[in-house]
């Protein structure tokens, strides 16, 4: 029979009524002929309550045992899910990531998938089973211990067994409705897209957009797997949600198909830079080695041997930034004047496949901004996306003007 994969989120799996409720959709495909392969999250908010106790418990934990505590809300869902299933006369069973199993590597509490030998379900499959019930966000390591693959990582989860089992399509079921042209608490005029390209969900994803996490769409890039992103509170429809498909599905693309942002940016900026070959490695290694996700650059024109170096991160990794860069100057690895800091921006982005082939999309986002009196602190391209830093106060307001010039309501 073919595979189906779906994937429901913590809000879709919040309470026995919400599992019903999810399990009944599950029977619908069932119906239709499908073997299902069920990923569940933990419900909704249990996976905070078990970081907050491994934090209180022990700060500096261990990584391992760490993983062994916040996994096991999902271990919880997926046990209630194949009841559930079972009370409705569907053939379901349970399967915890090492069951699978779900091979990763060690990197405890951000693991990457190695490898999903399907042997185990289809056998299973086989023998009568209708509904793989998969608690996701977890794996095994090599020594077997049991890992986690970082936040949201039960989306990664869904698309990782979609290709790994040639599924016919991977649902995943959340809290909205699917993709919109921009956040629609910040913009009333956002629509919601039928068809996104990869390349363009990737890009919204890792943008500050939260329906999808970023290396679940990679995967879904790489081994083209058919993604939806749908509802788990609306009636089901085969028109429902969005698709998330290859560009080539898409009759026509629009110039600009979304407008993404983060609140959450900080400016930093090297003041006074020794201009010399080896630099910029000299100061992004050690950012790299702290763990810090470093975005846009932009590097001054030099000045008598020096020059400025500007780069933006997340907000909460300032300070170990600023660490890794005082440690390194200290080693003599770099010298700069000062570090400073701006934590009051926002990264305003425009994203859309269609600019490969159309001029002027940023110059009209740059007059559109001007023209709101909106200064632009670092401006950072690429083939289909146009970031800019701004003042934090000014987000919404041009999150709303680039959405109108673009016409995105249509």
């Amino acid at each position: 029979m073919p595979i189906l994969v779906m994937k429901f989120g913590g809000t879709s799996v919040a309470n026995p009524d919400r599992i019903r409720r999810a399990a009944k959709r599950v029977g619908l495909e069932v119906a239709k002929g499908y073997d299902v392969i069920v990923i569940v999250s933990a419900m909704s908010g249990k996976t905070n309550e078990l970081v907050g106790w491994v934090n209180e418990t022990s700060p500096l934990y261990d990584a391992r045992e760490y993983d062994a505590v916040v996994s096991s809300g999902e271990n919880v869902t997926a046990g209630l899910m194949a009841l559930t299933l079972q009370e409705m006369d569907i053939p379901a069973r349970s399967w915890q990531g090492w069951q699978v199993p779900l091979k990763t590597n060690s990197s405890h509490s951000q693991a990457r998938i190695e490898e999903i030998p399907n042997e185990n379900i289809l056998a299973k499959f086989g023998e009568g089973m209708r509904v793989a019930v998969v608690a996701g966000f977890q794996g095994i390591s090599p020594e077997g211990r049991i890992t986690t693959l970082g936040r949201g990582g039960s989306d990664t989860t869904a698309v990782a067994f979609a290709a790994a089992f040639d599924a016919e399509r991977c649902d995943i079921y959340t809290d909205v409705d699917g993709v919109y042209t921009t956040d629609p608490r910040i913009s009333d005029k956002a629509r919601k897209l039928d068809k996104i390209a990869f390349e363009e969900m990737l890009e919204l994803a890792s943008l500050g957009a939260k329906v999808l996490q970023t290396r679940s769409v990679e995967l879904a890039m790489r081994y083209k797997v058919k993604l939806r992103v749908l509802s788990s509170f609306e009636e089901p429809s085969d028109e429902a949600g969005t698709l998330v498909c290859d560009e080539e599905e898409i009759m026509e693309n629009k110039v600009v198909s979304g407008v993404a942002y983060s609140r959450d940016e900080a400016k930093m900026t090297l003041v006074s830079v020794e201009d010399r070959p080896g630099i910029a490695a000299g100061i992004f290694g050690p950012l790299a080695e702290a763990g810090i996700n470093v975005d846009m650059i932009v590097q001054n024109i030099s000045d008598e041997g020096t020059t400025d170096m500007t780069f933006s991160c997340p907000t909460d990794q300032v300070k170990r930034a600023e660490k890794a860069l005082n440690d390194a100057k200290a080693a003599g690895s770099i010298g700069f004047e000062e570090i400073i800091a701006d934590t009051n921006v926002a990264k305003i982005s425009v994203v859309g496949i269609g600019m490969r082939s159309q001029p002027g999309v940023a110059a009209k986002m740059f007059k559109v901004l001007s023209d709101e009196g909106i200064n632009i602190k670092v401006i950072a391209t690429s083939e289909i996306k146009i970031s800019v830093l701004i003042d934090r106060k000014y987000m919404e307001l041009a999150v709303q003007a680039l959405h109108d010039a673009f016409e995105l309501e249509k």
